[in-house]
């Protein structure tokens, strides 16, 4: 019995050793573990509950025995490396060195990657406290935005490139065997990123983390509930019981509103807050450098509302084109919580989209994008409207604030007072109904930009558009580009052409209005501006409309437009027509394209004209309109036609 006993306590030691060499790696290189996988993890949760699942994922991947597997997997990944443990082994290897850790590794990227909804529930959990890596500066709030962005693929990547510093193509191999269907792809988009601030910092390590209390009135509401419920649960079963005995049940029962707990994406622990004057010392302005501002950014109990409307879409959750409803892609960034017209507005932004939260009936959460920014699309949020009015909440980088009606250029603009960012309630109107709204007219502090002011129109939407002017082409010059549409002939362009906003809903960054033609019209009747709307949304779609502004005609005669790229610098080439009736009765076919069009031709029933056009127009006269089809040839050869 001895013989046998002793013969079986080596095979078994043979047996667990593999485990605890798992075991004495995962303890060495814990933290480097939990950075991998903390990286790794989907972005759909706050930074406490990812902290939390990080730690889970590392002790979950110790197995309970070592199978032959592990070990297989263990020996591919080891390839031609002195083993952890051989002879001649000056010391520990380092972990991209020991086999075991490479196992370790693995498991726990593919925990990490396909992370299942039970494990969420067997996370540890914390009572009273919220665990959260430092905020950090600016950088990592950006790259942690942008980590956010990529799929976990991608994070996955980026861990292996930054934490575990191992060259692309063996990254690539390590996301293969975790069973990532393109990992050259994932790969190539975390490379993108790696040139970003060191992953090793404190914001990025779940191991050195900050220890704040909860919401301690929500701990007493949810003690409370516990013990109602616990109560609730002993009368219910007396009551079973005794209608096991013959008596009644209880009537009435009361099932309490069950309060969220602790560790929900409601917590405003993980809220990104920057300086007050962080837009003074960046190069890169936009809605990202915009400080928390208004009277409640303290309100704990507002701000979770924000978040949690965030966090799960209702009824009341209403997306701009390209928005989407989806919870913030990362930690949110607080950029206003105060009362507006007596209303508690909160205004989050999370490097994508901005999301703006207005409490109580008839409230509820907007959705728009807003990523790719600047010093002109990142200078104004809709904070309320009532009736034919708006409040605006200002960047901080605007010093001067004016408003003025779009259709009397000539009229001065009339100052918009404001108070920590907040305007005073401005007049609105639609563009398109060629009756003058009102539009912003802002202005940048000299920190920024000296003396750069541009206008903003209220489209609907939380972001009002950018409006800039294209003046008409000079053959001697080079191609002009889009400028503030502040001048005299911009104004006056705005004035007459505004009304062809192609398209008013919500989601336009910005309008552009090219006139890319000035014709001098027969008959001395004076001269037309042939123009472009062109309309550029947040989520890249566009869309453009052509016109003619005829003397003495209120409104712009359409021309033709739709989606497309028309009209923009991807397309730089247009072609318009329109049939005129010119003051002495005469009816004229008109034609105009832009710079590059040296020739235009005209077909009708029963005639046609086709001419070279040195200033880029036509004017064919005809006893009667009539079906016709237009086309211009341009300097290259090739041809064009007219919008539809």
């Amino acid at each position: 019995m001895a013989r046998q006993t002793g013969g079986g306590s080596p095979q078994r030691a043979e047996a667990v050793r593999p485990v605890a060499r798992a075991e004495a790696a995962l303890v060495r290189h814990y933290r480097r573990l939990v950075r991998l996988a903390y990286l790794a993890l989907p972005a759909d949760r706050d930074r406490h509950s990812r902290v939390l699942a990080a730690h889970a994922v590392v002790q979950r991947s110790l197995p309970s025995r070592w199978t032959r597997a592990d070990g297989l997997r263990a020996d591919r990944l080891r390839a031609d490396r002195i083993p952890a443990d051989g002879p001649g082994a000056a010391g520990p290897p380092e972990p991209e060195e020991d086999p075991v850790y490479a196992a370790l590794r693995l498991r726990v990227l593919r925990a990490a990657l396909r992370p299942r909804p039970v494990h969420r529930l067997l996370a540890p959990r914390v009572w009273g406290l919220r665990l959260f890596t430092p905020g950090g500066g600016e950088e990592d709030a950006a790259l942690d935005r942008a980590l956010a962005a990529l799929d976990p693929p991608g994070r996955a990547a980026f861990a292996l490139l930054t934490v575990e510093r191992l060259p692309p193509g063996r990254a690539a191999g390590v996301l293969q065997q975790a069973g990532v269907a393109y990992p050259d792809q994932s790969v190539d988009e975390a490379a993108r990123l790696s040139a970003g601030p060191d992953p090793a910092l404190p914001a990025f390590d779940p191991c050195a983390v900050r220890v704040q209390p909860t919401d301690l009135l929500r701990r007493r509401r949810t003690l409370g509930a516990s013990l109602t419920v616990a109560a609730l649960a002993l009368t219910t079963t007396a009551a079973v019981l005794a209608g096991a005995d013959g008596g009644a049940p209880a009537p009435g029962a009361v099932h309490p509103r069950p309060t969220p707990p602790a560790g929900t994406a409601a917590d405003q622990a993980g809220l990104v807050r920057v300086a007050a004057d962080q837009w003074q010392h960046t190069a890169r302005l936009g809605f990202a450098a915009w400080p928390a501002r208004g009277d409640r950014r303290t309100d704990g109990a507002l701000l979770g509302r924000a978040l949690a409307a965030w966090a799960q879409a209702g009824p009341q959750t209403r997306a701009e084109p390209g928005a989407g409803v989806a919870p913030p892609a990362g930690p949110p960034q607080l950029l206003f919580a105060g009362t507006v017209d007596g209303t508690a507005v909160v205004v989050l932004y999370d490097g994508q989209r901005l999301a703006r939260y207005t409490d109580g009936p008839g409230g509820g959460l907007d959705l728009a994008r807003a990523d790719d920014s600047d010093v002109t699309t990142a200078a104004a949020v809709v904070l309320r409207r009532q009736g034919t009015a708006a409040r605006y909440l200002l960047a901080p980088w605007v010093e001067g604030s004016e408003t003025r009606r779009i259709d009397q250029p000539d009229a001065p603009a009339k100052p918009l007072d404001r108070a920590e960012g907040v305007t005073a309630a401005a007049p609105v109107g639609a563009l398109s109904d060629c009756r003058g709204a009102t539009v912003l007219q802002l202005r940048s502090s000299p920190v920024v930009a000296e003396k750069h002011a541009f206008l903003l129109a209220d489209l609907g939407g939380l972001v009002p558009a950018h409006l800039t002017y294209t003046p008409p082409p000079d053959r001697a010059q080079p191609p002009r580009e889009p400028r503030e549409a502040v001048g005299p002939d911009a104004l006056q362009a705005w004035a007459r052409g505004g009304c062809t906003v192609p398209d008013g809903t919500p989601g336009v960054k910005q309008l552009n209005l090219w006139a890319f033609a000035v014709q001098q019209l027969p008959q001395n009747a004076g001269a037309a501006s042939w123009v472009c709307l062109r309309a550029d949304r947040w989520n890249g779609e566009g869309s453009a409309v052509g016109a003619v502004l005829l003397p003495g005609a209120r409104a712009p005669q359409r021309t033709g437009g739709g989606p497309g790229r028309a009209c923009s610098r991807f397309e730089q080439d247009t072609l318009g027509f329109t049939w005129w009736r010119s003051p002495q009765g005469t009816e004229f076919l008109l034609a105009a394209g832009s710079r590059r069009v040296t020739r235009i031709a005209v077909k009708g029933p029963d005639w046609s004209a086709d001419r070279p056009t040195p200033d880029r127009t036509l004017a064919v006269e005809r006893p009667a309109r009539a079906t016709v089809s237009v086309e211009a040839v341009l300097d290259g050869g090739s041809r064009i036609t007219p919008m539809r």
